[in-house]
């Protein structure tokens, strides 16, 4: 292990003269750290301030946010995916409304639902200064270089790898600091492309990594999941103001709870044309949409119609007010697209 003292040192001074000013480092309030780091999970920052500051301003305390239905929370949370963030963001909100506290401990807060050890680790150092690593992906990123550790990152002999040297580099005098300025670190200078910053890296000189040469080679990963393919052929019903859209009801499916138009899917290629159902005018447009294990590929179809077709599990609403539900990004996607065609 390189000299601990020295890194904090380094690691300190660059964070005090280059760290962002960002309103979750602001405050101790673990609700608000909380809130932002679910946000932040898989999102820049740039796009997480907005929805941060919505949340903040429409449910300033966690009781408030205990309160409002899960719809209202989905749809607040359109547009940054990962759905069931949000659901669990909901109801471990209600858990701690009905304890009237804010979990104090690791593991009071790692019980919670949709809390893993990361968010558990964040909390707990920047709320209550405790000591526990925070080790999102720019961590792993910059103990993986510094460490010069070949070990993938994200799997079980990695994390656990991984854990025990973040434990004994963390500085448990002061992990809060600790915890900001390495995750800051990752963000901002220890990037995946390097270039050439690490030449002028104030931990250049402790860095295993920039001494063996291999920074650029680091964090390993295991080999993605392969990417299923599926085919959707969704129909857009328009009589008058007047729409279709129906609410997707598998838990263990994508978009979960979130509106759409009614949809078919379909093994391969959706079909080139719908079928038996009067259109008096027909437009459709194609998107593929990528999720993390999935590409969606989607049809859209327009059906100007004189009388709306019965589908089960439809709702028919007037179409100035799809805004008012959660809807999924490609649904989202869509209707920037042919808002001019309807």
């Amino acid at each position: 292990m390189q000299d601990k003292s020295l890194i904090y040192k380094r690691l300190y001074a660059w964070y005090e003269s280059s760290r962002r000013v960002l309103p979750w480092r602001e405050t101790e309030d673990p609700y608000y750290i909380w809130l932002s780091e679910v946000i932040l999970q898989q999102t820049r920052v740039a796009q997480g301030m907005e929805y941060y500051l919505r949340f903040i301003a429409r449910w300033p305390k966690v009781e408030d946010l205990a309160a409002a239905k899960e719809e209202e929370v989905l749809r607040e949370w359109q547009g940054l995916g990962y759905y069931s963030r949000a659901r669990n963001l909901h109801k471990a909100a209600q858990m701690i409304a009905e304890s009237h506290s804010f979990p104090h401990t690791f593991e009071e807060i790692r019980a919670l639902p949709g809390i893993g050890d990361y968010t558990a680790g964040a909390i707990a150092s920047f709320a209550y200064n405790l000591p526990y690593p925070a080790m999102d992906g720019n961590v792993y990123r910059v103990v993986a270089r510094l460490m010069d550790i070949d070990e993938a990152f994200d799997t079980t002999a990695g994390k656990k790898l991984f854990h025990k040297r973040i434990e004994e580099l963390l500085d448990r005098d002061n992990p809060r600091l600790f915890n900001s300025a390495i995750m800051e670190f990752g963000a901002l200078y220890c990037t995946p492309v390097l270039g050439d910053a690490c030449e002028a890296c104030p931990l250049a000189d402790i860095c295993m990594g920039h001494a063996h040469g291999t920074a650029d080679l680091l964090p390993v990963r295991k080999p993605r999941p392969k990417v299923r393919d599926r085919w959707f052929t969704y129909h857009i019903y328009i009589q008058g103001d007047k729409t279709l859209i129906q609410k997707r009801e598998n838990p263990k499916d994508i978009w979960y709870h979130l509106y759409e138009f009614p949809c078919e899917e379909s093994v391969g290629e959706a079909p080139e044309k719908p079928r038996n159902i009067e259109i008096s005018k027909y437009r459709d447009i194609e998107l593929t949409h990528v999720l993390s294990h999935q590409r969606i590929h989607a049809r859209f179809i327009i059906h100007k119609v004189q009388k709306m077709p019965e589908i089960p599990g439809t709702i028919l609403i007037r179409w100035d007010d799809l805004d008012d539900f959660a809807l999924s990004r490609l649904t989202l996607r869509a209707l920037d697209t042919i808002q001019h065609k309807v």
